[in-house]
């Protein structure tokens, strides 16, 4: 087994075409991706002609593109996707089953969705002259059409995407626990709850938990938010990763997550995330790429194995989609004929690091990870929304706030600003 490179990124949210952009700093950047064994994308959008049905749940936009932007993905190199996502599931199973025939007919390999839990959940692997790459996708962030279903003997499952669901409780001061339950209790939803326990679709709380307004709290001294993984959903992933571990050289693990620790601001990751991060690496994985809540996260090394917890956006084009359904325009007060780029005014200007990502790469040796460089890419923010969206490598200035705002969240290892224009990460 030789060594093996990787270029990784966050979420691309493509509905134009990229591949032939004169964007300064464009070219440099398809060359990076091009010049590694794999390269990894988050695909952020479904890739049909309006197969299916728009659902009546979606995660903000209804995020699609034409099948033909795929070719635009392979043109700049990547041959590994996730499809593991709160947009995947917008236009429903026949969305869904479109995007599938998409990627198959180009001959890419993802990972992430499927016919049924198990079909979601299992690896798929890319075959390079270095070796055998194993990835696995999951998703916290879906609406709740999104995940997909188990298989009975007597039944069929559901098509859909590989969950990584999560349990909240929430800790407030004795008092206002108290005010809380008794709320709950005086506008009856106590007695709702009790008829569903009947039913035995709802469960008691444990010791010192009440479900109240359709959330769990306790009493203590200090408010706090607590996230843990869904235990079904840890183990079921583990297994696929553990199985991954014995069937190919190395194994990556895609991780969509918007999910934010609510006590320390939108750029860290809620607890069960990193909880299941280190229970993959735990169970042989060798690198965790996480993306999602269109923004950067920070780096971890657990064990010898990097976590990125968002690589942010990589291409961001939500503001050129060609169709809506009218629960979009609905959500945004248009007016009724209202048009799609009426839906853009109606949003408003968005957030400066959104536009704002990272390229990660990485060389795999005996070691491991022998290398792991981040290098910074703007989004064109700023620019006319049909220009916008495209990536770039940043200029130094531009870079340079890049990495030193990675490396700020990243307290656990040393990520140094490079003159070649890139960050390097030290553990």
């Amino acid at each position: 087994m030789s060594s093996l490179t990787l270029a990784a990124t966050g979420d691309s949210l493509i509905t134009m075409g990229v591949a032939q952009s004169r964007a300064p700093g464009f070219q440099r950047l398809v060359d990076l991706i091009r010049g590694h064994d794999v390269a990894f994308t988050n695909l952020e959008v479904s890739l049909h002609e309006f197969r299916g049905t728009p659902q009546a749940a979606s995660k903000g936009i209804y995020a699609i593109g034409h099948p033909r932007l795929i070719e635009d993905l392979k043109t700049m190199g990547f041959n590994l996707f996730s499809v593991a996502n709160n947009h995947m599931m917008d236009w429903g199973e026949g969305g869904l089953f479109a995007t599938m025939e998409t990627l198959d007919r180009a001959g890419v390999v993802y990972a992430g969705a499927g016919h049924h839990l198990e079909a979601a959940r299992s690896p798929r692997y890319l075959d390079t002259a270095a070796g055998r790459v194993a990835l696995i996708a999951v998703t916290s962030t879906m609406p709740p059409h999104a995940p997909a279903g188990e298989q009975r003997p007597d039944c069929q499952g559901r098509p859909g995407v590989n969950p990584l669901r999560y349990s909240e409780t929430f800790t407030v001061d004795p008092a206002a626990f108290e005010h809380i339950v008794r709320a709950n209790r005086e506008l009856g939803l106590d007695r709702r709850r009790e008829f569903l326990m009947k039913l035995g679709v709802e469960h008691p709380d444990p010791p010192g938990v009440a479900t109240a307004f359709e959330r769990r709290f306790r009493a203590g001294d200090e408010p706090r938010v607590d996230t843990e993984p869904h235990p079904g959903d840890l183990a079921g992933n583990l297994k696929w990763v553990r199985d991954a571990r014995r069937q190919a050289d190395w194994v990556l693990v895609s991780v969509h997550a918007h999910e934010l620790l609510s006590t320390a601001g939108y750029d860290v990751p809620a607890d069960f995330i990193p909880a299941f991060c280190r229970a993959a690496v735990d169970a042989g994985a060798d690198l965790i790429i996480g993306h999602g809540p269109h923004r950067l996260r920070g780096v971890e090394v657990y064990r010898g194995k990097p976590i990125l917890y968002s690589l942010g956006n990589f291409i961001y084009q939500p503001e050129t989609i060609r169709l809506h359904p009218a629960d979009y325009y609905a959500a945004l007060r248009v007016a009724p004929g209202g048009t799609p780029a009426d839906t853009v005014e109606a949003r408003g200007q968005l957030d400066p690091v959104l536009w704002e990502s990272a390229v990660a790469t990485c060389r795999f040796g005996a070691r491991g990870v022998e290398d792991l460089r981040l290098h910074p890419v703007t989004l064109g923010f700023g620019l006319p929304r049909t220009q916008r969206g495209t990536p770039a490598l940043a200029e130094p200035a531009d870079g340079r706030t890049i990495v030193e705002r990675i490396a700020a969240l990243s307290p656990t290892v040393r990520v140094e600003w490079q003159g070649e224009g890139f960050g390097s990460v030290h553990w």
